[in-house]
Parts: C-alpha cells; structure tokens; sequence
C-alpha cells in the first residue's frame, strides 16, 4: 500500500470530498485524523475503520480547538505527513444576503485563518516529504452573485498556498486544488445518492461528464505521491474543462432567462 503508516490529517473529513479523501488515504494504509462538526458522520466514518481512523468534533474557527487538535495528533502520532485544509462552508452569504461582519469572517476563518494556523501548529512536526493539500475552487477565479464570502476564503487559500510554499520550502511542498462542479451526494447520508443529470449538465464539462469526489481524492494522493516531489507552489484546476468552455444563449443546452 502506497501510503502505508503515513499520518493524514484532514479538515470537513467526515462527509462529501473530505470522507472521499479520507477513505482513500485509509485503502493505502495510512493513518488518518479526521476533524468536523458533524459528529454522526465523523463516528460513523470511524467505527467504520476501527483504529486506523482517528475522529475529533471540533469547530476549527476557534484557536482552542486548532491548538487541542493538533496536540492530540502530535500525542498520538508523533508526526505529520500529509495535512488536507478541506472545510470550508458554501452559502449564499454576500451583498445580496446582507452577509454581516461576523459571518464573513466567519467563513474566511473557516476557509483560510484555519489552514494557516494548522500550518503553523504543525511545522515542526512535520515528516521529510511531507505534503500540505489546500482545497480551494474555481469560483477563486469566478462567481455567481451573492458569494463573496466563500470566494474571498477560496481566493484567500490559492494566495495562502504559493506563501506557505516559500516559507516552507526544503521541508514542505504545499499545493491546492481548485474543484469545480464536483457532486458529493454519494459521500453524504447513507451511500444510496443516485444522481440525476441533464444533458446540458454533461455537455457544458468537456470532459462528459460531471466530476465525483473520487477526482479530487485521487488528485490529493498524487500530489501527495513521490510522483509529485517537483512540484510546489501551485493550483491545480479540477473542473472537465467546465471553465476553459465559452458559453453563449443557445449554446450546449443553455438559454439565457
């Protein structure tokens, strides 16, 4: 197994893309420590492994919890190889909301103060060759209206990415992943989801289709692979293509309204 005995930590493991990864990282032999506020998710997602996954409730937007956290992995493990900022939370939370002072810093800690301060808390327990994978998205790049909160977090963590990069260079690489249009049902409740698309869902992806979990999970281990020992620094775009498609009126099954 390609991970075996490795330490993964992971941010909003316990549903959607974070459990995808989580399960990943568990089939190649690593140890993972999952971090959520879904508490009958993460203890579902534990029991389910036994002892090779290690599940915290904790809401990460407090220093306390951060600082508790990361002792309990250190305790536990020693060190660090592989560190996921995957939570975040997406709403409608912007000008149009009357999104206020206190939920917009709310998701930018969330999205981007957490990442740096495991960052941190972590850095001297980090292993040779160790990896930090933040999940950003593509609306870092573009939006839909009343988002501001969730694309200044996603635009804050792509920033956050090259920095950490640097001042971690020789020891760290430190890269994010932008997904797109990724549906997580299947990785939410009890696995029974069956997704529904039109054909003008799939023709605006080049690639055919629209993404799954498994994409970004399998993106996360590569860059968290020896495979993957040159590159730092960098975002990488998971997507079909969706934003590399010019789309007009009457063009691949969309009409303006």
């Amino acid at each position: 197994m390609k991970f075996k005995n490795k330490v993964c930590v992971i941010t909003g493991g316990a549903n959607g893309i974070g459990r995808c990864t989580a399960e990943e990282f568990l089939a190649e032999g690593a140890k993972v420590a999952v971090i959520d506020t879904d508490k009958k998710a993460g203890e579902a997602l534990a029991r389910k492994y036994g002892g090779g996954c290690l599940f915290v409730c904790g809401d990460i937007t407090k220093e306390r919890v951060l600082i508790d956290f990361s002792n309990k992995i250190i305790k536990k493990y020693g060190d660090v190889d592989f560190l996921i900022n995957n939570a975040c939370f997406f709403g409608k939370r912007g000008l149009l909301s009357n999104c206020g002072f206190d939920d917009f810093n709310y998701i930018l800690m969330l999205g981007a103060t957490a990442p740096y301060m495991l960052a941190k808390l972590f850095k001297d327990n980090f292993n040779k060759g160790a990896s930090i994978v933040n999940i950003a998205s593509t609306r870092a790049f573009m939006s839909q209206p009343d988002t501001e909160s969730y694309s200044a977090a996603k635009g804050a963590i792509v920033s956050l990415t090259h920095a950490l990069s640097v001042s971690l260079s020789g020891k760290v690489r430190v890269n994010s992943i932008s997904p797109g249009w990724i549906d997580v049902g299947a990785y939410h409740g009890d696995g029974k989801y069956l997704p529904k698309y039109s054909k003008s869902d799939k023709k605006q992806h080049p690639a055919g289709r629209v993404g799954r979990p498994e994409d970004i999970a399998k993106t996360i281990l590569f860059l968290c692979g020896d495979e993957a020992g040159f590159i730092t620094g960098e975002n990488i775009t998971v997507d079909g293509g969706m934003t590399k498609l010019m789309v007009y009126h009457n063009d691949y099954g969309w009409k303006l309204k």
